[in-house]
């Protein structure tokens, strides 16, 4: 098994660090399934350079030529769907269909983001002076570091590779260290399909060595960061001091909220589809569920009965829901669990671990009821399948509640009164609205993105306006003589 997990400059190299990265399959733990050394901070220096280096030539490329690759990309992963689907299974969790659906995904961001290395253009603006063509041009930034999470350990590389290099940049990218080895099986197929030397550079290592090297190098012209509020925060204002453009996409805290009217059948299928798919780990996950008085023991009952019968298991096994990603999040399930029944509320099902899978990190999809919105069970971000049951007396509390929050990521109302659908759209705080819809999920053409804690709200991800972040634009007035 190889322990060379860096790739700088078109070589694989092993870690020069102290620090051992050590790879489990969450739902059997004890025997690591991969250990290498992480990256060191010269290490990271040597990425950012070999960056530099390959940058003036990918960005002169002609257009024609960074498409093609993309589509030859796009076109491997899908031949090694397969493979690359146990992988994410194996070392990240998730049931073996939601990984074939997410490196099917990855494929669709790079034929989608393809066509921009056409399209990145610039407009012609009439001028003042009959003498003169004023237009725009949109350049490639140069070096740019994208920094990656596990929950979606292709797609979210996918949604940043893709439209950076499509735009001519060239990318030193930094996956979680607890889904390494997906990250290396993307960056061989880069490597493969012809993206030239030193314009992807993968380093693997711990935050702590390598993340402010990374950020505050003097040739990284951008940032694009998807992962926790806390270090998310920590890298807007690290990147803010050097006046380069900063991407953050962070927590989430997301409601759905059920009036009178809804389709109680179609609001309890989307709780479930948003709280404990992916075994809850999504930034927009379905946290709280805000329901009107007069409809809530209908929908709570509808929750806790298809809660019940949710099959848990190993990835590989296809359940509905997986095990936690690793220790660290297995035991801030439970110690949220814990926590929601100091504070009062009242546990409807769930909250243990399954019988018979006490060697994986598994717990029991869990609902409370009889919470209040400011126990921290129902402020803070908890990224495990432990929804969240907010009972409200009219529409207006329920925005109040939906609301009163740090974060404003996505938010869901499920209602057949189209006035209020319109209302909430306007009046909610969220970068993500439903309408009888998940809060989880959205279209690679739909910008994604938050607001409050959730996002630095610089740039958007995702959709026709992406590859604004990974382009400078500049003004030109041209005048002959």
């Amino acid at each position: 098994m190889t322990t060379n997990y860096q790739f700088i400059g078109g070589e694989w190299r092993e870690g020069q660090s102290d620090d051992e990265i050590v790879v489990r399959d969450p739902a059997d733990p004890a025997e690591p399934i991969g250990a290498f050394p992480g990256a060191s901070g010269g290490q990271t220096a040597d990425a950012i350079a070999a960056a530099k280096r390959a940058s003036t030539q990918w960005g002169q490329t002609t257009p024609d030529t960074r498409d093609a690759v993309l589509y030859d990309v796009a076109d491997r992963i899908e031949a090694e769907l397969e493979d690359l689907a146990e992988t994410i299974s194996r070392e990240e969790g998730k049931p073996i269909s939601s990984s074939r659906g997410e490196v099917a995904r990855t494929a669709e961001m790079f034929r989608y983001f393809a066509g921009y290395a056409r399209r990145s253009t610039g407009d012609t603006v009439p001028s003042n002076d009959p003498e003169t063509f004023t237009y725009t041009v949109r350049e490639p930034l140069g070096v740019v570091a994208l920094i990656t999470p596990w929950n979606f350990p292709i797609g979210t590389p996918g949604w940043k590779l893709a439209p950076a290099l499509a735009t001519g940049n060239t990318v030193v990218f930094k996956p979680s260290s607890e889904t390494p080895m997906i990250a290396r099986r993307l960056v061989e197929i880069l490597s493969a399909e012809g993206v030239p030397d030193g314009v992807v550079n993968l380093i693997v290592g711990a935050g702590s060595t390598v993340g402010d090297d990374l950020t505050t190098h003097e040739d990284v012209d951008g940032v694009s960061f998807t992962g926790s509020t806390e270090i998310g925060s920590h890298i807007g204002e690290t990147v803010a001091s050097r006046g380069i453009p900063i991407q953050t996409e962070m927590g989430g805290k997301n409601p759905l909220v059920v009036l009178p009217d809804a389709d109680v059948e179609s609001a309890a299928d989307a709780t479930i589809a948003g709280a404990f798919g992916g075994t809850g780990q999504a930034c927009t996950a379905t946290s709280r569920l805000i329901v009107h008085r007069d409809i809530s023991r209908r929908v709570v009952d509808a929750v806790v009965e298809r809660a019940e019968s949710l099959t848990i298991g190993p990835g590989m096994e296809d359940p509905d829901m997986g095990p936690a990603v690793s220790a660290d999040q297995d035991e801030t399930n439970f110690e949220y669990v814990d926590l929601a029944q100091k504070e009062g509320a009242t546990l409807r099902t769930g909250g243990d671990r399954p019988d018979g899978m006490e060697s994986g990190y598994y717990i029991e999809p869990t609902v409370f009821t009889d919470v209040d919105p400011e126990m921290r069970v129902a402020q803070e971000e908890i990224f495990g399948p432990v929804l969240s049951v907010i009972e409200v007396a009219d529409y207006d509390e329920a925005l109040e509640v939906a609301n009163d929050i740090d974060y404003g990521l996505s938010a869901s109302v499920f209602t057949a009164d189209m006035a209020k659908a319109r209302d909430f759209v306007r009046s909610v705080e969220a970068g993500v609205i439903k309408v009888n819809g998940t809060t989880t999920g959205s279209d690679i053409q739909m910008p994604f993105g938050g607001m409050k804690a959730s996002s630095s709200e610089t740039h958007k991800e995702l959709g026709q306006r992406a590859y604004k972040f990974y382009t400078h634009e500049k003004a030109v007035y041209r005048t002959d003589p």
